[in-house]
């Protein structure tokens, strides 16, 4: 699976949380700056011919739902990310992490408590 640009992951996940929609309800709901609306219809159609998307045709219309969870979209990009930027260890990117975020022995012992809770 391909990374998205921002505007093209901005749309999926107008699209993830909606479920479905019609490209005037996708302009709808992009943040200022707003897009001229046939940029918006390209991006979709580009989204939809690269297997992201499918449509409902309705009538003239085509109202857009993701053929792709957000959630395997988010786990093929975090493989690519630890694989190409880590060497694939888990252990560089959690080092890298905690370091650049500044994260305390505290805050990382109660994030490690909440992932033993949540793994039972």
């Amino acid at each position: 699976m391909l990374r998205l640009n921002d505007r093209e992951e901005e749309i999926m996940n107008i699209i993830w949380r909606l479920k479905k929609a019609f490209p005037k309800e996708i302009l709808e709901e992009i943040e200022p700056p707003v897009p001229p609306y046939n940029t918006v219809l390209s991006v979709v159609r580009k989204l939809e011919k690269n297997g992201y998307l499918s449509f409902d045709k309705i009538g003239k219309s085509h109202r857009y739902f993701a053929k792709i969870s957000k959630r395997a979209y988010q786990k093929s990009i975090f493989g690519h990310l630890l694989q190409d930027y880590f060497g694939g260890s888990p252990e560089k990117l959690l080092s890298f992490f905690i370091k650049e975020e500044k994260i305390s022995d505290e805050e990382l012992q109660e994030i490690i408590a909440k992932h033993k809770k949540h793994k039972k």
